[in-house]
């Protein structure tokens, strides 16, 4: 049986990836569960999500011998996710997907088995940690502040998390949400 494909969105400074972050360490180690690391032309050493760093160069060589299942650009960067979720998913696992609201809506919502995720916060928060991150320019900030409600999600499998308050009660309810939506969720229900 395949497994679900866990599609996780959201506005910058929503802390997506804070949130997959202690997810990870609340899932049990035998949990169904895996999180796909993004491809990104962005240097290893901005801060953020620990993904893999690679050149435009890089990045087109890869698209071109079809080595990513997603790929798409926002904010100066080109983003991928390679193909290798194919195979976890046939292996019947969880894949956890840290994606794009944007490529979500082009793609007509990804295939029967994804399950999106919107986690996100109050406009407030979002100009919060986008100040204290200091990964963009002011002027970057404020664009990804204004597309913060630019992408309207409708599609009735939506899930949201709202991550304005601690970090572990958006992390919990996030590993809720696996143990509901893991196929064999047993390990995960223990978490």
């Amino acid at each position: 049986m395949e497994g679900t494909l866990v599609y996780v969105m959201g506005p910058s400074g929503a802390g997506k990836d804070s949130v997959l972050g202690r997810a990870r360490a609340l899932l049990p180690a035998d949990a169904p569960v895996v999180f796909a690391h993004r491809y990104i032309t962005r240097p290893a050493d901005s801060g953020g999500e620990n993904h893999v760093a690679l050149s435009r160069a890089e990045f087109a060589t890869r698209l071109a011998h079809g080595l990513f299942a997603y790929h798409w650009h926002a904010h100066g960067n080109d983003y991928g996710v390679g193909r290798e979720i194919h195979d976890w998913r046939r292996a019947g696992m969880a894949v956890v997907v840290s994606g794009s609201r944007d490529h979500f809506q082009k793609t007509g919502g990804l295939d029967s088995l994804a399950r999106p995720v919107l986690i996100t916060a109050s406009p407030q928060r979002l100009e919060q940690r986008l100040a204290t991150r200091g990964r963009e320019t002011a002027v970057q900030a404020v664009a990804r502040l204004d597309r913060a409600d630019a992408y309207r999600i409708d599609d009735p499998r939506l899930m949201t998390i709202v991550n304005d308050g601690p970090l572990d009660e958006a992390a919990t309810r996030f590993v809720t949400l696996l143990a509901t939506l893991a196929y064999s969720g047993d390990a995960l229900r223990r978490a």
